[in-house]
């Protein structure tokens, strides 16, 4: 495990959010430049709206949105070479929702029609033929998720999803998590969510890395290390707030007491 180069700007892009913005989603690129600045870390945080050539980042997050705006920006980052070769030197990605579906091979429209996503993922969307997933979702993770700089998997997701489509990896995507409650993929396997080297793709709202910090420290080690190396271990921080938040959402789905989710850990706040 390699520690922090403090010298190191660490720029942060929310990937068109005047299109992708409908669910609070850009709030990833928030709590990461947060949780950076925190470790005294230099972070630039971009809020890449369309319209404009996408700017060169570590690591980029791409939200949800609807139909429309979804089919816009899949075909405005397939005509953005800049994204792919960002991606070819090692930047992180985060997709959550729309953002998860385009980076795969295709996803659907309202009417069901397949658009061609970006291919990052191996993972094929289509329009789901039951009820729409809407509430809280739980998923633990499996033992092919990313590991933690200490080699430990990490802990409970929790998360809101709000989707009526159905996911399905392909050999080369590795599920992120099995669903405890709710629907995920939505393939009739239980997976949640996906991820192949330095990108991970999701159905968690919330936004989905202020609700779990370690999966935002998880994302801040793969951009601070070099491409194919472990994640770099970063200097803990006092998580109480953020663990009282989770051990709420916890306990609001009957899974377990907020106290038991709260760990007291010291670090620079």
């Amino acid at each position: 495990m390699s520690s922090v180069d403090r010298n190191a700007m660490l720029t942060i892009a929310v990937i068109f959010p005047d299109l992708l913005g409908t669910y609070g989603d850009g709030g990833n690129g928030l709590v990461l430049a947060r949780r950076a600045s925190w470790r005294g870390m230099d972070t630039e945080l971009i809020q890449a709206d369309s319209g404009r050539p996408l700017p060169t980042a570590d690591l980029y997050c791409i939200g949800g949105g609807e139909d429309g705006p979804q089919v816009r920006a899949a075909e405005a980052l397939r005509a953005d070479r800049s994204f792919g070769r960002a991606m070819e030197q090692g930047s992180v990605v985060l997709g959550v929702c729309a953002g998860y579906q385009l980076l795969g091979h295709s996803f659907p429209d309202r009417d069901g029609r397949p658009h061609d996503g970006l291919g990052v993922l191996d993972v094929t969307t289509a329009k789901g033929g039951g009820p729409r997933a809407v509430g809280e979702l739980l998923a633990s993770v499996t033992a092919d998720a990313p590991r933690l700089p200490s080699g430990r998997l990490l802990p409970l997701l929790t998360g809101f999803e709000n989707h009526s489509a159905r996911t399905t990896l392909g050999q080369d995507a590795k599920a992120v998590a099995r669903v405890v409650r709710g629907v995920g993929n939505g393939a009739g396997d239980r997976t949640e969510g996906a991820w192949s080297d330095r990108v991970l793709g999701t159905y968690l709202h919330g936004p989905v890395l202020a609700r779990n910090p370690a999966l935002a420290d998880l994302l801040l080690g793969w951009a601070l290390a070099t491409p194919g190396s472990a994640p770099v271990a970063l200097e803990p921080l006092d998580d109480r707030d953020q663990e009282e938040l989770r051990g709420e959402r916890l306990a609001s789905v009957g899974r377990t007491r907020p106290a038991l989710l709260i760990r007291r850990r010291g670090g620079r706040r």
